[in-house]
């Protein structure tokens, strides 16, 4: 008994991964194969793709902000059920958290899921120079096991022989296909607009003709042959950390629309698995927060593409502030951070007034403002984590916060370079940039649902 599952990676950033990626799901959902889709590292953006896609939701495997084990247990839990699972590397296959081990990589994620690997190799301008290129692949390290590998950017059928002939002599695997250095189809911007275009299924005609093009040039056969693998089940026999816990007993308020849509889906199942009710809500609707709730969750998202409309949200900002400062248990990151403070300032230097319980503004700026994994403890007096335990997750935005009086840290991250205090924390809110995964520290979900209980309690 086998079970199918293949890793998609790069030599580097920018090689095509999530375009062939995204066509391979939609050309094995045309065989009416059910595909499962994973990335690997902390992104949200190409999950968001592969969900569409196929119809099930996407998940992260990260090997730095996650145990071996809990890699698993999100792997095995999100492949259940699919015919094939299809996990996009991240960056370059061995590029992870620190340049002198894999941690973190693409290639730690295909070893700890012993998943067959499809190398994706750029090969413009380059013929037996892209033999030397794989070759390197397979010498750097003993574990990961490339199976095949998938020509992209060709310049023809001739120059992919060409390319195909190299490889296969010299590297001893099949070139299984490739895409053209000029297709007649360009991905859609990986950031801005993207969710509400996915939501509206705009992106249905773009993922259909991908699929297509996918179908014609690339050997679904042989990538189904070679996805076949040794069951996972048998070497994994821990309980998984997403069983159910407690009934349900509290209610959370999640904000869930085109401004905040930053969630990892293990996040709200752990929520679930300890005894929370998630009821959704969107602020962009100016929707008041859900009656009878015990938390709330605002998550990242893109707010500053609808600073005006959230602006002028007045019903859904009073019902947000008056909860909070009646000590609302309430966890912000990044949008729902930036959401908070007193006004966003977008690139072209307009203001727009926001919730305004977090003394400063935000200001967008075209450059990235910080980007990495992050170790985070708790300030003293945080009650979602504290200063004796340790959570992992990672920041990515294009804002800088701004105060002219000094803010209550919530907690203390330590990144690439070095430890800061971040965030905000008053009342029951915990507010800042970094990004969470509770699977790091599971304890955070433990301490949230406490402390709604205790506010329910108290009412």
């Amino acid at each position: 008994m086998t079970e199918r599952r293949i890793v998609i990676a790069g030599t580097g950033s920018g090689v095509g991964k999530t375009t062939l990626t995204i066509g391979l799901m939609s050309a094995l959902q045309k065989r009416g194969l059910s595909v499962q889709g994973f990335k690997c590292g902390p992104d949200y953006i190409d999950p968001s793709y592969h969900t569409a896609v196929t119809g099930r939701v996407s998940r992260n495997l990260d090997s730095w902000m996650l145990e071996k084990e809990t890699v698993l247990d999100i792997f095995k839990r999100g492949s259940k059920g699919a015919d094939v699972s299809i996990i996009e590397g991240v960056m370059g296959f061995f590029d992870g958290k620190n340049p002198k081990n894999n941690e973190g990589s693409t290639a730690d994620i295909s070893m700890i899921t012993e998943s067959p690997v499809i190398l994706v190799v750029n090969c413009a301008s380059m013929a037996r120079s892209a033999a030397a290129i794989v070759k390197g692949f397979q010498l750097l390290a003993e574990g990961p096991n490339i199976v095949g590998v998938i020509a992209n950017r060709v310049g023809s059928e001739g120059h992919f022989k060409i390319v195909k002939t190299a490889i296969e002599q010299e590297c001893k695997v099949p070139v299984i296909g490739y895409l053209k250095r000029e297709l007649d189809i360009e991905i859609p911007e990986r950031h801005l607009g993207l969710i509400p275009s996915i939501e509206r299924g705009e992106l249905d005609p773009f993922f259909d003709q991908l699929g297509d093009l996918v179908s014609k040039t690339i050997d679904l056969d042989q990538i189904l042959e070679l996805s076949d693998a040794r069951p996972l089940s048998a070497g994994h026999t821990e309980k998984s950390i997403f069983e159910k816990k407690k009934d349900k007993f509290v209610r959370i308020a999640v904000a869930k629309d085109a401004a905040f849509n930053f969630y990892y889906p293990e996040n709200l199942e752990l929520l679930q698995s300890y005894g929370a009710e998630i009821v959704f809500f969107s602020p962009l609707a100016n929707e008041p927060l859900p009656e009878d709730v015990d938390g709330l969750y605002l998550g990242g998202g893109f707010p500053e593409e609808y600073a005006q409309q959230l602006s002028e949200n007045n019903v859904v900002k009073q019902s947000i502030s008056t909860a909070i400062i009646n000590d609302l248990p309430t966890l912000a990151e990044c949008g729902g951070f930036m959401y908070l403070t007193e006004s966003i300032e977008t690139t072209d230097q307009s203001a727009f007034q926001m919730v305004g319980l977090i003394p400063g503004h935000v200001k967008m700026q075209k450059n990235l403002a910080a980007l990495g994994y992050r170790e985070i403890t708790g300030q003293r007096g945080n009650f979602l984590i504290s200063d004796i335990d340790k959570a992992r997750g990672h920041e990515f935005h294009y804002s800088t916060f701004h105060c002219n009086e000094e803010v209550p840290y919530a907690y203390e991250t330590k990144g690439m370079r070095g430890t800061k205090q971040e965030g905000y924390m008053i009342h029951n809110l915990i507010a800042g940039y970094t990004h969470f995964h509770f699977a790091s520290c599971a304890k955070m979900v433990e301490n949230w649902i406490d402390k709604c209980s205790q506010r329910k309690e108290c009412l």
